[in-house]
């Protein structure tokens, strides 16, 4: 009986710790994909701020706050979050950063596209899973954490 328990469970072991050492990359990879969606954003905000600010006071309701801060904080992010969620440094704190600018982006608009709705719960979903578990081990979070405990 034993081997045939054996015999079931050594390739459900083998696979598993094979998605054991494809993690890191998962992880890293969804950090890189939702960091190029943010700072493509910022960007775009850049390279046209007179748009910005217009969309900021006609087209977008952020709330509690005047539009112009609205448009730096909303850009400052874009820029900088995304970088530290690319480095894994002080991911946990990026990611959170993005989850905000992330639902004040939903919030703000009067009307959005259920495809961009979509998009907007992906990235939300990807980043709730670096703000839980962290980076991961290809992250500079993990290299200090490394570093800290010797």
């Amino acid at each position: 009986m034993t081997t045939i328990t054996q015999r079931l469970t050594q390739p459900y072991a083998q696979v598993s710790q094979l998605l054991n050492y494809l993690q890191p990359l998962a992880l890293l990879g969804a950090r890189f994909y939702v960091a190029w969606v943010f700072f493509a954003s910022g960007l775009t905000k850049l390279r046209d701020w007179g748009s910005t600010l217009f969309l900021f006071e006609e087209e977008y309701s952020v709330p509690f706050i005047p539009f112009e801060l609205a448009a730096y904080l909303g850009t400052a992010g874009e820029l900088i979050l995304p970088v530290l969620l690319v480095l894994g440094l002080a991911s946990r704190f990026g990611a959170l950063g993005l989850t905000v600018v992330n639902i004040v982006a939903v919030v703000s608009l009067t009307e959005i596209a259920p495809a961009a709705l979509y998009s907007h719960v992906i990235w939300g979903l990807l980043l709730l899973q670096v703000v839980l578990f962290g980076a991961g081990k290809l992250s500079f979070d993990n290299l200090l954490k490394i570093k800290l405990s010797r």
